[in-house]
């Protein structure tokens, strides 16, 4: 019988969620963490919050230190590639020769960022935003003395958060978008138009209905070239175009992909003996009937329990609610739910001369979704009320005046 063996390819969130709740379910084995950055799993989100304005270490961006790991009796190797799984061995062949026997396997190999195909995206000066090695580099470029104008290719929150960071660092920023308005695909027209101002207000020269057509320079970028045309000066430029979940090594394995490594409700891939984890994975959601891919800590983290549940012999579906957060100059912006699909939006405070408002999106007099600026209250009600599928009135939504704790009756809608 093969020695009980968990080992975790990917360091990321979910992975050192996975380390934590696989001893927490009682698993007594070996466990190996694999990660190729050099670094033990850290904190994503504040790369372009907080680690970009130079206000937490990298010690300091750790989930866990050694310390906990060496406690757990975990065997991580950092720096490290997976370069094959062969299921039928049960064994993981690694980029350095070895071979790592398993009897539980998670893949939690999380995403990369797309790349800007244009001519010039790859001279010196042009980076992505993912890694802290990406971070350093960039804060490092940014503090030359020369630097001082930047492009961003991208609308999106990494764009907005990324455009926020070096406004506080002092530099000039330009931010370049492809759609018509910020954050299309995720948001309302509301919470876009808000955005424009707040970031216009701050300094930055956002330019819609965009597309890079080449970047400019010889030795180092000096400009961005539009298609119409127009060319912005830049010494730096930092692509945020989304990201390509890592379902290669997976594929390769013979596992079911599609717009992720396809798992169950129980975070098991095509292969019950491998579960998978966090932004790599699609699965479907009986909630919102349809297959998804979730980039976001709060899903990680709940998918790698259920993983870890499953590893360990129980049973626990995976039935987390999305949830997500952005930190951009003095707004938190935290939104509950997937607002796809809604045929109604309703603004709950001041968002075009405000600093402070909630929208809430509705589908059949149902509440899918709540995108929240400043609004804790109104956030932590929203979850409840979208979890219980809540039928409220778009009057009593706008309506400050109402609470909308009055929907929520030991957990049941009520209607008023």
């Amino acid at each position: 019988m093969r020695t009980p063996h968990a080992v975790i390819l990917g360091a990321g969130h979910a992975a050192a969620q996975l380390v934590a709740s696989l001893r927490q379910q009682g698993w007594q084995g070996e466990i190996t963490l694999v990660g190729e950055e050099p670094l033990l799993p850290y904190q994503r989100p504040p790369l372009s919050k907080a680690y970009l304005a130079g206000q937490m270490s990298q010690q300091q961006m750790l989930i866990r230190n050694a310390a906990a790991y060496e406690k757990a009796g975990v065997n991580v190797r950092l720096g490290v590639r997976a370069e094959r799984i062969d299921r039928e061995q049960q064994q993981v062949h690694l980029g350095t020769g070895e071979v790592l026997d398993y009897s539980a396997l998670a893949l939690t190999l999380g995403a990369r960022v797309r790349e800007l195909a244009v001519p010039g995206a790859q001279l010196p000066g042009v980076f992505y935003l993912r890694t802290i090695a990406d971070l350093d580099r960039i804060k490092a470029h940014a503090a030359l003395s020369g630097c001082r104008r930047a492009v961003i290719v991208g609308g999106g929150y990494i764009g907005l958060e990324t455009a926020a960071g070096l406004r506080q660092l002092g530099l000039s920023v330009s931010l370049l978008e492809a759609m018509p308005r910020l954050l299309q695909r995720v948001t309302s027209a509301e919470v876009s138009a808000f955005y424009h101002r707040v970031h216009t207000e701050e300094g930055v020269d956002i330019r819609c209905d965009k597309n890079v057509q080449r970047v400019l320079g010889e030795a180092a970028v000096t400009a961005v070239q539009c298609e119409d045309g127009e060319t912005l000066p830049a010494d730096l430029v930092i692509v945020g175009i989304g990201v390509r979940p890592n379902v290669e090594l997976a594929a390769a394995a013979g596992l079911a992909t599609g717009h992720g490594i396809r798992v169950n409700e129980f975070a098991q891939t095509s292969d019950p003996r491998v579960v998978a984890a966090g932004d790599c994975t699609e699965f479907f959601s009986e909630a919102h009937g349809r297959a998804l891919r979730l980039e976001s800590v709060p899903h990680a983290m709940a998918q790698a329990t259920c993983a870890a549940a499953t590893l360990c012999g129980k049973s626990v579906p995976y039935r987390a609610q999305p949830w997500f957060w952005s930190d951009q100059y003095d707004l938190k912006l935290q939104m509950a739910g997937l607002s796809q699909g809604f045929e109604q939006s309703v603004v709950r405070g001041d968002s075009r001369q405000g600093r402070s408002f909630s929208v809430f999106y509705l589908a059949g007099g149902r509440l899918l979704a709540v995108d929240c600026v400043n609004r804790p209250k109104d956030f932590m009600l929203g979850k409840r009320l979208i979890a219980v599928s809540a039928e409220i009135s778009a009057h009593a939504l706008a309506d400050e005046s109402q609470d909308l704790g009055r929907w929520l009756t030991n957990q049941e809608t009520l209607i008023p």
